[in-house]
């Protein structure tokens, strides 16, 4: 099987990604950037939660199915798209969160000031707008927005992270869910944000700025 240890590690990360209820058997999809350029990629019509690496595809950047025996996710495009602007990533996470996607049918931001670790690891949130999904317009869009952020909520659809690696994305991904349902519970309660000085010095701690 050809790159199977890359596709082994995104089968991982899908397992581990549904374990934490981040996403639902049908929803969601992860790809990592592989040392030649391929990217491995989730297969659709596939387990979530039992994902090994003979059901993870290979495709090259350009599309290309190197693994014509299974039907890849529709979001492939996607992907390819947004590794397309981030040269500097390696990994990319969309899943389908309670409380986060929850957020995309509103109108409402997630608070990422709340907690010094949702700042730092996963800066601010991206609104990506709706189109449909597994579209060239849903890929065009996010990858747009995408360039020069790691976070993004996709309107009436879902979550997508991305990082230098699988681990930093999933990473983003879970502080997204935290920070959602952190909102949620400020909305009973009175809080304290990060002030602008604490911000600028997380963004300098980081290397943002």
């Amino acid at each position: 099987m050809i790159y199977e240890k890359e596709r082994e590690q995104v089968a991982s990360f899908m397992r581990r990604l549904y374990r934490q209820f981040l996403t639902t058997t049908s929803g969601g999809n992860i790809s990592c950037r592989l040392p030649d350029g391929n990217i491995a990629v989730t297969a659709s019509q596939s387990d979530k939660a039992n994902q090994q690496p003979a059901t993870v595809g290979v495709v090259t950047p350009d599309g290309e199915t190197l693994t014509p025996e299974l039907k890849l996710s529709i979001e492939t495009g996607l992907h390819l798209a947004i590794y397309k602007v981030r040269p500097d990533i390696g990994a990319i996470v969309h899943a389908h969160p309670v409380t986060a996607t929850f957020f995309t049918a509103t109108d409402e931001p997630i608070n990422m000031h709340l907690t010094a670790e949702a700042y730092a690891v996963a800066g601010e949130l991206v609104r990506i707008p709706y189109a449909l999904m597994g579209t060239p317009e849903l890929a065009a869009l996010a990858a747009e927005k995408m360039r020069s952020c790691d976070c993004g909520l996709m309107d009436n659809h879902g979550v997508i992270t991305v990082g230098k690696t699988l681990l930093a994305a999933f990473d983003r991904m879970e502080l997204v869910e935290c920070a959602a349902k952190q909102t949620l519970m400020a909305c009973t309660l009175k809080t304290h944000s990060l002030t602008a000085a604490q911000l600028l010095e997380l963004d300098r701690f980081v290397g943002r700025k």
